[in-house]
């Protein structure tokens, strides 16, 4: 079938043009985003299935897969709500069979007397009847209904085929989807749809051609029909991705120039003379790629990662010193300012014998305090300027920015990376961006693919080991029992608690400083434990007689930093906090973490937390301690728990992190939403990954900015795919 002018209906046309697509069917299609013949024939299938040919109800037998097509005669409910179970007799000429649904009372809207109902299961014999237990099933149009177009929930009534089974929304099924697209096939749909790789391409690779990979994910022969066209969609995904990442990583390069700072063996040596304890090999090796970086006028795009405690902050140290060495400055932002402050402090400690004034800049600094600072930093007194989003604001102007750092990087966005990169005035400064959430390398080729990547391995020698136990809700006692013993022999102690307290602990949870739980989480199933219910819970009961300290977000920074101090020197015993403490907080003398609500956080946050203990020298008699107070309700959140406890690997941790949940939000608002794939999975795919990275690599190197006329309409699908999520300009 044609549009009826006798030509293949176009990919532009709105649906309303096909046959049997009224207007009201037209309004729920486009409901799910599906306005025009060439969405439609890209809204894919989430799964297929086989429908064996429909056989008469009398000639069906015992064991058999196998399905049915008749009217509905009788329902009724049986057992006690919820657990409500749907029982029905299905008829035709030659006989009837029960139909049994468990749990399924919420169908009783759907099956009910004179139905037309095709059904497919296995059959089995109750009560000396045969009986169809949870079948599949499709309710089928009547005579009376206008369903014009075959409708492929019948189509199987003479031969076992394989359908697809569509994502559908309210009031709209995945049958009525398939014959809308069934229409659109028909129409000559897919003899518009260009193919953006070339035949020889194609043939290496053993793709199919595109308009052949669509038709056989709606119209499939066989199964393997359905994984060809799987595998060139899914590839097609990470072409496109790998291809934006590429040319993303050009116009960083072609932005302009940098200042190519000081890199000789006599610089090298001097700073490593104001470092505080000798750097381990990998922290060496992160060194002399950041300088080898640096030397050069290509601004460098440079992502720096390593485990909790490998010394990243030393690794930065480095880089900007070699900023300040050159009569130029460095900016390191944090997420918050409990981290600035840290990383402030540190430095300062870091660099007392060296010639470099180290500043902060933060939004809770006094007018007087903020404009001293920023009178420095246009002034170039400041060398190297540590602060929070406080940085991006327009009133911060550097007299000469050479390094900017962005330390946690996911919780940044790529435009607030922009920004603080915009800051420098004469030159693109070098750019390194720091994380201690270890990144899988699915995750790194498709996302980072713009950055060059350094990971350090190893840790400073005399980190002790941290003993990681689940503690199920029953036995929490136990666990602050284990905190007390840690403060009477002379350690320190974090409890950590998901939110801040108080009645708007959904509003609190969102507060810049204070990290959400875990978004897998049902929230509406347990109230977050907030951390002034639980302080006021604990002082009185497991922890009374023991120093309590309290930390969030809400407090003030001056509050926030007298808290921490008493908490450093010993003066608190025991820190009550909320996520505030997940980066950066270090205080070598704490030993023990018992984190409440634990199965509300992922892995890498959980992993992060553990990271506050054990940091320095731990009191005889005591070994650095991480209590997880859990009560899982999911598989997934008993995997969890299972894996922090079995590894403190953050590098395995966050390839169980990704295979349990896919990327989530581990790079936050880097972009416009998640990953654009709808066809490849990270996980499964990671070979696919790896062709798609290749052949980008080679296809941007024979045609920069994808300028050649053969590459038009490819260009134009990389632009409309990933251009806005990866922050490209237009390569054309």
């Amino acid at each position: 079938m044609t549009h009826e002018t006798g030509k293949p209906i176009k990919l532009t046309q709105g649906l309303i043009d096909l046959h049997g697509v009224g207007p009201r069917k037209a309004r729920q299609l486009a409901g799910l985003g599906l306005t025009n013949v060439g969405k439609l024939v890209a809204h894919l299938p989430s799964r297929h299935e086989w429908h064996e040919p429909a056989q008469a109800i009398g000639e069906l037998v015992e064991a058999a897969q196998a399905s049915a097509i008749g009217e509905v005669t009788s329902t009724r409910l049986a057992g006690r709500y919820p657990k409500q179970r749907l029982e029905a007799r299905l008829t035709d000429d030659s006989g009837s069979v029960e139909l049994v649904w468990f749990n399924g009372g919420y169908l009783r809207r759907q099956i009910q007397p004179g139905v037309l109902l095709r059904v497919q299961g296995k059959l089995a014999s109750f009560n000396h009847k045969l009986q169809f237990a949870n079948p599949a099933f499709d309710v089928l149009p009547d005579a009376a209904e206008d369903e014009p177009g075959f409708d492929p929930a019948v189509r199987g009534i003479a031969e076992r085929r394989l359908f697809p089974v569509y994502p559908a929304g309210e009031g709209l099924k995945s049958r009525a989807i398939a014959l809308a697209i069934v229409s659109a096939l028909d129409a000559g749909a897919l003899e518009h749809i260009a193919d953006h790789l070339p035949e020889p391409f194609r043939q290496h690779r053993a793709l199919p051609l595109l308009r052949d990979a669509y038709r056989m994910q709606h119209a499939p022969v066989d199964e393997d029909e359905v994984l060809r066209s799987r595998r060139r969609l899914a590839y097609d995904e990470l072409l496109m991705l790998q291809l934006g990442v590429q040319l993303r990583r050009a116009e960083l390069r072609q932005e302009g120039a940098a200042v190519a700072l000081r890199s000789d063996n006599a610089l090298h040596e001097r700073i490593l003379s104001r470092l505080p304890y000798t750097p381990t090999p990998g922290q060496l090796s992160a060194m002399a790629e950041i300088a080898h970086d640096l030397g050069q006028t290509t601004p460098a795009n440079r992502l720096i990662q390593g485990d909790v405690g490998s010394g990243k902050t030393m690794v930065a140290a480095y880089a900007m010193l070699m900023a300040a060495a050159t009569g130029h400055q460095a900016a390191l932002m944090a997420p918050t300012e409990i981290l600035a402050e840290q990383h402030e402090r540190s430095l300062n400690t870091m660099l007392a014998k060296a010639d470099v004034r180290v500043v902060l800049l933060t939004g809770a600094m006094t007018a007087a305090e903020r404009n001293r600072v920023l009178a420095e930093i246009q002034m170039g007194h400041a060398d190297i300027v540590i602060g929070t989003h406080a940085l991006l604001t327009e009133s911060v102007r550097f007299k000469s920015l050479a390094v900017a750092i962005i330390d946690e990087q996911h919780r940044f966005g790529v435009e607030q990376r922009a920004a603080l990169r915009e800051k420098a005035k004469d030159a693109i400064p070098h750019t390194l961006v720091m994380t201690a959430t270890p990144i899988p390398r699915t995750i790194a080729i498709s996302v980072l693919g713009d950055l060059d990547v350094t990971t350090i391995g190893d840790m400073p020698p005399g980190r002790a080991q941290v003993t990681t136990e689940h503690v199920p809700r029953e036995t929490r006692a136990w666990a602050y029992e284990r905190l007390v013993h840690h403060t009477k022999h002379g350690g320190l102690g974090f409890v950590v608690a998901p939110a801040i307290g108080g009645t708007t602990q959904q509003l609190d949870l969102m507060r810049s400083n204070d990290a959400q739980p875990d978004p897998d989480s049902q929230l509406e199933k347990e109230p977050l434990v907030g951390v002034l219910e639980l302080m006021a819970e604990l002082e009185q009961g497991p922890l009374a007689g023991v120093r309590v300290g309290l930390l969030h977000g809400r407090m003030a920074s001056d509050a926030r930093e007298a808290a921490m101090e008493r908490f450093r020197s010993g003066e608190t015993q025991v820190l009550i906090a909320t996520t505030i403490v997940e980066v950066g907080v270090d205080v070598p003398g704490a030993t023990c973490m018992v984190i409440e609500q634990a199965d509300r956080f992922g892995l890498a946050q959980l992993h992060q937390l553990r990271g506050r203990v054990g940091r320095g020298r731990v009191p005889d008699g005591l070994r650095p301690e991480c209590l997880l107070v859990a009560e899982p309700t999911t598989d997934i959140g008993h995997q969890r728990m299972k894996a922090i406890t079995s590894t403190s690997d953050g590098f395995k941790l966050a390839e169980a992190d990704f295979a349990l949940r896919g990327p989530g939000e581990l790079f936050g608002s880097r972009q416009s939403g998640a990953l654009p794939l709808r066809v490849a999975d990270l996980v499964r795919d990671a070979e696919l990954l790896e062709l798609a990275r290749r052949d980008a690599q080679e296809w941007v190197a024979r045609s920069p900015k994808l300028g050649n006329s053969e590459d038009a309409v490819l260009r134009r699908r990389v632009l409309r795919t990933v251009g806005a999520w990866l922050g490209l300009a237009d390569v054309g």
